[in-house]
């Protein structure tokens, strides 16, 4: 198990439009661009094997490649390679972290000094959602369910626990990528479940959902 003093100042950054890694949660990538594969086999290097996922922050106007300033790093804990020399990686979430500054080097990736004050509970025993109204809430994710023709299995789904489900769910959901950051920065598990039934709540009411490859 990672400890808060393991966390190290730098990390490797992938920025991924549209991608959430959350805590304690996984999320397959699959890595082909030679500067990625570089950061994968760099990573394979270190003690912690963390790669850092943020958004990319877009600002009309300005031409540099932006980024949002929390994102979450990942521990790479399942990888394979293929035939023709690309990864299929699967990252566990650490922690979250805020950029200090992004570190200029001679790596073709791109590094940043991060910040992991104020995430330390990401570190933790399973994060609880006490006042969960688990009927309610699968009444609204069915008619979204139903809403977009998608289809899943209730019964694993009700089994999950909270963090895994709501976590899940703000993962794998097609959310604008603002609203994925939102549940990214989202303090405590209660209020990502706040901002998750928020969201489903405006697509059944026709508000536009950006549809997004993970």
């Amino acid at each position: 198990m990672m400890r808060y003093a393991d966390l190290p100042d730098v990390v490797p950054i992938f920025p991924l439009t549209g991608a959430l890694l959350l805590p304690r949660s996984r999320l397959p990538l699959h890595l082909f661009e030679p500067r990625y594969l570089q950061m994968f086999e760099d990573v394979l290097k270190t003690p912690q094997r963390l790669i850092a996922m943020i958004q990319p922050n877009e600002v009309p106007g300005r031409e540099d490649d932006g980024l949002h300033q929390i994102g979450c790093a990942g521990r790479v804990t399942q990888f394979s390679e293929t035939e023709d020399g690309r990864y299929m990686i699967t990252l566990t979430g650490m922690s979250r972290f805020r950029i200090r500054r992004e570190i200029d080097g001679f790596t073709p990736y791109r590094r940043a000094e991060v910040d992991w004050t104020g995430f330390e509970r990401d570190l933790g025993a399973v994060d609880r959602d006490p006042g969960f109204d688990r009927k309610t809430f699968f009444n609204k994710l069915s008619r979204y369910f139903e809403a977009r023709n998608l289809d899943t299995d209730w019964d694993t789904l009700k089994e999950a626990e909270d963090e895994l489900l709501i976590n899940s769910l703000s993962m794998l959901l097609t959310f604008a990528p603002e609203d994925k950051q939102a549940l990214l920065e989202a303090p405590s598990l209660s209020t990502r479940r706040e901002t998750l039934v928020t969201l489903i709540e405006y697509a059944l009411r026709g508000g536009d959902d950006t549809e997004i490859m993970q």
